[in-house]
């Protein structure tokens, strides 16, 4: 029996997605579980399986339209059922059987008489170039000129296989323009907010104004952790070496289990305290960042943490992530160590009640004994929403933390 594929819903706030790419065409074997379609929503584009098998009859709306959840979006039976089709709101479903044999030719007409020629008109000054997140990043990272391609996604968007084309023809990248002493004069540029950056602005400032931040600043010694790292990547494949977040997920994890104040979300009236610690890792991706979630981080090993947190974090960068990725954070850690960054201070992710912000760890002189010496030093800031603790429980919390960090074969446990 033929089945309708809808609009997944693929987020707590999503209403509605942009359908950027059939992966299967009309005509096409599909089997459950292969990848159907490509969705973008308003945090990523994510690859949505079928949910049956069969033969894909009927696809119900065109790339680049924007769809409500729950919306019908193809059809997949057999090839010689009897299908509906649904109609737009407020139509009735048309019934369509095996597709129709062609037409018979229709009878040869007098040619009409050819149209006077007209001028062209002159083409429209050129606008800004549509292209997709993945091939902007691969345009960049391989110094090809998007201005100079022509796209053969939805709309003349430029998509991945543009930019592979481009490539293989041998495109160089663009040149700079040569220094000049005059003065360059720059205008002004409006970009318009993708849909990852409007939600982000949106969750930001809501929680921003609503939600009373305190922060709570702790310096961690990272000698032994360092040092135990090196010696555990030694043993390691490229796959599981152990990067220092893939250490701080787990003690976090392992510190909230001891703080359960700490792994909640406000509601109202109530906190709601998570029996599951999923921690979320905030991953740069263009146009904005993404929390990718390690769920049941205080019961996995590190060489899992670190597996499952790399693949991820590949298919967010990749514009891939699945919807499972994304969902059930309940705690946060945004790390910008890798920036050189001393110390800062994250917004809280609503509607948890906290975010770990992690800077570098650094080789800094320290006092110890009475001598100056060198010793590696990492600052860790927590952020914490005042109306479900207080300023003694977010530095117990810190205090706890460090114990994992400056001790840390208790996460070998």
């Amino acid at each position: 029996m033929a089945e309708t594929i809808s609009m997944p819903k693929l987020g707590f706030d999503m209403q509605e997605g942009t359908l950027v790419r059939w992966v299967k065409n009309e005509g096409e074997q599909i089997n459950k579980g292969d990848v159907l379609a490509e969705i973008e929503t308003d945090k990523a584009t994510v690859e949505v399986e079928s949910s049956a098998g069969g033969l894909v009859r009927k696809l119900l709306v065109d790339q680049g339209a924007v769809v409500p959840i729950g919306a019908p979006i193809a059809i997949v039976g057999t090839a010689d059922e009897k299908i509906e089709i649904p109609a737009a709101e407020g139509g009735q479903p048309k019934t369509e059987a095996k597709p129709p044999a062609p037409a018979k030719a229709a009878p040869p007409q007098p040619t009409p008489a050819p149209a006077p020629v007209s001028k062209p008109a002159p083409a429209p000054e050129a606008g800004p170039v549509k292209a997709s997140p993945l091939a902007r990043k691969m345009a960049s990272d391989a110094k090809v000129d998007l201005s100079r391609l022509q796209g053969t996604g939805p709309g003349g968007r430029i998509v991945r296989r543009d930019i592979e084309a481009a490539l293989a023809g041998g495109q160089k990248p663009a040149g700079r323009p040569l220094p000049s002493f005059a003065p360059i004069a720059y205008e002004d540029q409006t970009v318009q907010l993708t849909k990852l950056r409007q939600i982000i602005a949106r969750r930001m400032t809501e929680s921003k104004v609503s939600v009373p931040h305190f922060y709570v600043t702790h310096e961690y010694r990272m000698d032994t952790l360092l040092a135990l790292r090196k010696e555990m990547n030694e043993d390691l494949t490229d796959n599981e070496k152990l990067s220092v977040n893939d250490f701080i997920v787990k003690a976090a994890a392992l510190t909230l289990r001891e703080f359960p104040n700490l792994n909640a979300s406000f509601a109202g009236d109530k906190v709601v305290r998570h029996g599951a610690v999923n921690v979320g890792v905030a991953v740069a991706v263009e146009n904005g960042l993404l929390t990718v979630v390690n769920r049941d981080a205080d019961q996995k090993p590190l060489r899992q943490i670190a597996i499952e947190v790399k693949g991820m974090v590949a298919r967010a960068r990749a514009g891939k992530v699945r919807p499972e990725d994304i969902e059930g954070s309940t705690f946060s850690i945004s790390n910008m160590g890798m920036y050189d960054v001393e110390n800062f201070a994250a917004i809280i992710n609503p509607p948890e009640a906290a975010i770990l912000a992690v800077g570098s760890a650094r080789e800094v002189p320290v006092v110890e004994n009475g001598a100056v010496k060198p010793a590696w030093r990492m600052k860790a800031t927590l952020s914490v929403d005042h109306r479900v603790s207080d300023g003694a429980e977010g530095a117990q919390f810190m205090q706890t933390l460090g114990r994992y960090l400056e001790q840390p074969w208790r996460l070998l446990l």
